[in-house]
């Protein structure tokens, strides 16, 4: 019978599968670094002068960004780390488009000595959803 029923309905049973697995992804690649949210990262860029990094494309990062945010793209984060070298032992927030480059930038981040890396949960996205402000062009920091 459970068979019969497996074999009736295979393609529901995939869906459910894959949907599940895409739930408890995030949980099982962990992100190298901690998550804040707009809030807490505002505090910290606030309070504890935190440098943000913004890891998307130049072309996104041109159509909005945070405020006073670096750009390097996550595949040249390796070439270009020693533009940031100094913030080794500040706080450093990692962004990006909705959390999932900045979780991996961190943790590259993090392999290269960096002590107090943060990745923006829900990325840029996240920070325009709180209505904080995003400032538009590529002027690097």
């Amino acid at each position: 019978m459970p068979m019969e029923f497996i074999n009736q309905n295979i393609l529901l049973i995939a869906v459910v599968v894959i949907s599940g697995a895409g739930l408890i992804w995030p949980l099982l690649m962990g992100s190298g670094a901690n998550q804040v949210n707009p809030g807490e990262a505002t505090l910290l860029i606030n309070r504890e002068d935190a440098h943000v990094i913004d890891v998307r494309e130049v072309d996104e990062f041109a159509g909005g960004h945070l405020p006073d945010a670096r750009n390097i793209p996550l595949a040249k984060l390796a070439d270009r780390v020693s533009e940031i070298d100094k913030f080794k032992d500040k706080p450093v927030i990692v962004c990006c488009a909705s959390g999932m480059r900045s979780g991996k930038a961190s943790g590259e981040l993090k392999k290269l000595g960096f002590t107090k890396v943060h990745s923006l949960a829900g990325g840029v996205d996240a920070w325009v959803g709180a209505g904080l402000p995003v400032k538009k062009g590529t002027r690097n920091k």
